[in-house]
């Protein structure tokens, strides 16, 4: 049976995989299709999206009308199970009791981790980005460049299916021909917003985003991804004709029964166990790496979230894909004579510069789409546009006042209704009741408008998790601790878009809710926030200054690789995880090589 218990592991196996989600999804993915024998290691239950997603409930058939509540965070529906801000019996800590200091860690303890509930927006690192420290002097250069990735991003996005338009924008870089996905088409208030932000110099152009608008086209995509592997065409063309296109009608964040967006458990598994070459084994808290004399790695220690008792395996090479910081935890916690500071860790540098998106948000009223007829505006359970950063130029020319750039999502338009549909009006209404509310309750329905900003941080000093001297979790394994410290160079980057944002609603003839703070440290989001933390054991030319080389392979175990979000060198205003999976892809072909040469 590919999903096992305790005592059904192999005695060894080529690969294993901590981590089921993005990174871990991509990495078995292309290991066990091209025929290595891979154990996946997940801390969380095992998740099924077919059977467990509630497609078609409304909110009035939830507990508490879906609210929100603390085991579930973002409401009823949200797929994540066993997780969220907090997580029972798996504390993290901060180091400052500044509220402005504080780092927040979401974890979701299920298989395919975050990929369930997440925005699937699948944007590309653009040249720029991978550039940074060459192009403004801060923050540190990729040792790889958009050139490097780009065969790979072509490959993760035929794979897994992303909507959008090929747009030539600046740093905004286009996918092959023919590899993406029809985008659907924009709400009234994403059309009205495109034309009235264009007066500004804005541009409002189609989301990337990994749902399929249509049906995959198996015929033809499987040879272009396993080119001379007959058996991993048909197995992934078998997969492909599984999934459904969307029907435009429930929030990807429930997860998706019919597997018409991207999740882990729904796109890269079965057809990763479908070679027979990948057993997973869940509820496993992985505590720390193992070594032999030689310093070479040659498994993992696990601990049974059940039982508590602890038990090892074994495999020729380990790649660690569990999540940034949680990675960055494994490492910090597999220490031994070679490594007493951890493993991997001769720089001095895991666990420092962990990064964040840049995020704020503002929001308003559109009196232009008060009492509009009724029309179907669920569409692609997220956002269809978004506004790329349009300011490269001024800014490399130093006509602002941060370095770094940000785009904007935002939403409209008139979807299911919920719990907070007709409340908070008071600040249009003065107050209503009776017939009265019902009519402002129709009335302005679906004219509201919500911006969010999400931009690229600058990595400093300030930010990185260590060992928490004290704190262990439930099972006796270390915990993190949190430094974090915002740079001015984000609280600028802030003010400036609630500025844009503001501008925004008010070209559409709207009317901000909130205008934009005076001091942009109230309103940027705490860090971690946004669920797009990256770094802490990042990659570079220089072992003395870095974790891993251009391939997520450590320099101090070369038979220990990361590919999630850890080595990263920077946290574009991009979300990561379609550049998390383009890595896991290269990475784990340079891995296949190494072993195909004995060099592992």
């Amino acid at each position: 049976m590919p999903f096992l218990t305790n005592r059904k592991t192999q005695p060894t196996y080529d690969v294993i995989v901590v981590g089921s989600g993005a990174a871990g999804g991509q990495t078995a993915y292309t290991l066990t299709m091209a025929g290595a024998k891979v154990l996946m290691v997940e801390a969380g239950r095992n998740y099924d999206p077919v059977k467990e997603t509630p497609m078609f409930q409304t909110d009035a058939q939830a507990p508490l009308r879906a609210a929100g509540t603390p085991d579930k965070d973002l409401g009823f529906y949200d797929s994540t199970v066993d997780g969220g801000w907090n997580v029972p019996g798996e504390p993290f800590t901060n180091a400052s009791s500044d509220p402005k200091r504080q780092f927040t860690w979401w974890r979701a303890r299920m298989l395919g981790g975050r990929t369930n509930h997440w925005g699937r927006i699948s944007l590309r690192n653009g040249p720029y980005d991978f550039k940074g420290y060459s192009r403004d002097g801060l923050g540190f250069d990729w040792p790889i460049s958009y050139d490097d990735v780009a065969p790979y991003y072509d490959k993760v996005e035929m794979l897994v299916g992303i909507y959008g338009n090929n747009d030539g924008l600046e740093n905004t870089p286009n996918s092959s021909p023919g590899v993406l996905l029809p985008p659907p088409a924009m709400r009234a208030g994403e059309l009205l917003a495109r034309q009235r932000a264009k007066g500004l110099g804005i541009p409002v152009i189609s989301a990337h985003r990994a749902v399929l608008s249509v049906k995959q086209d198996a015929d033809n995509i499987p040879a272009k991804l396993h080119p001379g592997n007959p058996r991993a065409q048909r197995i992934l063309a078998e997969a492909m004709r599984s999934r459904a296109a969307c029907f435009w009608a429930t929030d990807c964040g429930r997860g998706c029964s019919i597997k018409a967006n991207y999740q882990s458990p729904t796109v890269h598994l079965p057809p990763a166990l479908a070679t027979g070459n990948l057993d997973i084994l869940t509820d496993a808290m992985v505590r720390e790496v193992t070594l032999d004399e030689n310093g070479k790695a040659t498994g993992i220690v696990y601990v049974d979230r059940f039982t508590g008792e602890e038990r090892r395996v074994s495999a020729r090479v380990v790649v660690l894909a569990a999540s940034s910081c949680e990675t960055v935890r494994i490492l910090l916690n597999s220490k031994s004579p070679r490594f007493p500071n951890g493993v991997a860790n001769s720089s001095g540098t895991v666990g420092k510069y962990i990064m964040d998106t840049v995020a704020t948000s503002l929001s308003g009223q559109i009196p232009a789409l008060e009492n509009l007829p009724p029309t179907h505006d669920d569409g692609a359970g997220g956002i269809h546009v978004y506004v790329p950063w349009w300011l490269y130029g001024e800014q490399h020319a130093g006509k602002l006042d941060f370095a770094r750039g940000y785009h904007l999502e935002f939403s409209t338009g008139r979807r299911m209704p919920n719990l907070g549909t007709a409340s908070g009006l008071e600040w249009l209404t003065g107050g209503s009741f009776g017939r009265a509310f019902k009519e402002d309750a129709r009335r302005y329905y679906g004219s509201f408008i919500s911006f969010g900003g999400r931009g690229d941080m600058v990595p400093n000093e300030d930010c990185f998790c260590e060992l928490d001297p004290t704190v262990k979790d439930k099972w006796g394994i270390p915990v993190l601790r949190f430094h974090w410290k915002w740079s001015d160079q984000e609280l600028r980057q802030v003010a400036h878009q609630q500025k844009s944002i503001a501008a925004i609603i008010e070209s559409m003839g709207g009317k901000v809710r909130t205008p934009p703070a005076a001091d942009p440290s109230t309103v940027i989001r705490p860090g971690g926030n946004v669920k797009h933390e990256v770094g802490g054991a990042r990659m570079g030319s220089d072992p003395k200054k870095s974790v891993t080389n251009a391939f997520g392979q450590t320099w101090d175990v070369k038979n220990l690789f990361l590919t999630d979000a850890a080595p990263f060198c920077s946290n574009a205003d991009k979300n990561p995880t379609l550049t998390i999976m383009a890595l896991a892809w290269r990475a784990s072909d340079y891995l296949l090589e190494e072993l195909r040469r004995g060099n592992l």
